[in-house]
């Protein structure tokens, strides 16, 4: 009785295990065939295909298209190691770490997602759920940073520079559109454009300490 019960349990953990690849096996499809074909040449009958499931099983897993892109923008976020930079932001209250810590969570999302983002922008511009999902998404990141920014000491943004307009100028700096340039047209490497993020940043947010050049 102890083995069957044991089998049982070891056929549960299979069946979550299988539910979970098919689950990543749908996403990697429906990224393929986004990023190649575009959100409105492809179906939900295509990344069903290209997966090798069946439509149902696309509709149980992520309900329709939207929820595809949502599943694989969450993705990204993991993938870009959201975790990783909230641990570098609590280790130091450094304004300079700060911005470099969260330039190179930017680099790493468009390095391993930019497709997606630049995906839904464009997709977004027929498609009101995927604009809405966008703009959702934009305006969290404005709030993650005006949380880091108002978290430093008086003084530590330039003289007359406030929150708001720091996260304006942020946003100017870094960007899927910025980074493209400078990977595509630029032969930029992704550290270098790191770097450069961290550094411009620094030099246009944070006021100098007094002597400083």
């Amino acid at each position: 009785m102890e083995n069957e019960t044991g089998r049982r349990r070891y056929n549960s953990l299979r069946r979550v295990t299988q539910a979970q690849r098919t689950r990543a096996e749908i996403a990697d499809a429906a990224r393929r065939l986004f990023v190649s074909r575009g959100w409105a040449a492809t179906t939900v009958r295509d990344v069903a295909r290209e997966a090798g499931v069946s439509v149902p099983t696309v509709y149980a897993a992520y309900q329709n298209k939207a929820g595809l892109v949502r599943a694989l923008a969450d993705a990204a976020d993991l993938a870009a190691g959201l975790p990783r930079t909230i641990d570098e932001l609590e280790a130091t209250t450094d304004p300079r770490r700060h911005l470099a810590a969260m330039a190179g969570y930017d680099r790493r999302l468009f390095e391993r997602a930019g497709d997606l983002i630049a995906l839904m922008r464009e997709a977004g511009r027929t498609e009101p759920e995927l604009a809405d999902f966008y703009l959702l998404g934009r305006r969290q990141v404005g709030e993650h940073r005006a949380q880091v920014f108002s978290s430093w000491p008086d003084g530590t943004l330039r003289p007359g520079l406030d929150v708001a307009t720091a996260i304006d100028i942020y946003a100017a700096l870094c960007n899927i559109d910025v980074y493209t340039t400078l990977l595509t047209e630029r032969s930029w490497t992704p550290d270098r454009i790191e770097r450069w993020w961290g550094e411009a940043l620094a030099r246009e947010l944070l006021s100098r300490p007094a002597g400083a050049p």
